[in-house]
């Protein structure tokens, strides 16, 4: 009696371990589709970004690579129109110069936000530059036009502490001249 209780016993125990082997099938072929999944998301992204929204040109200074969006067409139209053109392209303007990583630490986020705005439709009519971008507008100024002037930048009035820089005046500088 105590023998067949014993297999009985045994026999429940191997089954227990069935179970749980199955289950562990079943957790692993999950964990599987989720990082095949994965994968192919970032495969598709990267296809769309590099592909489709031409992505490797983004990391050259091409103006033209800034016209892939039709949104910034009449900049562009307009800066080629303008004085800068033969001497000043987009990223002359509208990256910083300081040193090689900010300044592509600055071109990954405008792209980023670019492409999230532009694919989204999350954008205003009339786009309008980040404080952050008019400040790198502004520095690349006065780099260029150092000889003639020694600051452009000053104070308003004695009550009033707003800055009077490069763009504030000249706007339409590079696009509108």
């Amino acid at each position: 009696m105590l023998r067949k209780n014993s297999w009985r016993i045994l026999r429940g125990i191997s089954a227990m371990e069935g179970h749980r082997a199955k289950r562990k099938r079943s957790g692993a072929s999950i964990l599987t589709f989720i990082a095949v999944f994965a994968v192919g998301m970032m495969i598709g992204l990267a296809a769309y970004t590099f592909v489709y929204a031409k992505g490797f040109s983004y990391l050259s200074s091409d103006p033209e690579a800034c016209i892939n969006c039709h949104i910034m067409e009449d900049q562009y139209d307009a800066w080629q129109a303008g004085v800068h053109s033969d001497v000043a392209t987009c990223a002359d303007c509208h990256l910083p110069h300081d040193n090689v990583v900010h300044k592509f630490y600055v071109k990954a986020e405008d792209g980023f936000l670019h492409g999230l705005k532009f694919t989204t439709g999350w954008h205003p009519g009339n786009i309008e530059a980040r404080d952050s971008s008019l400040e790198i507008t502004n520095t690349a100024c006065l780099e260029c036009h150092a000889d003639i002037t020694s600051d452009i930048r000053h104070l308003g009035y004695a009550d009033n502490d707003e800055v009077f820089d490069c763009v504030r005046c000249h706007s339409g500088v590079g696009h509108d001249d």
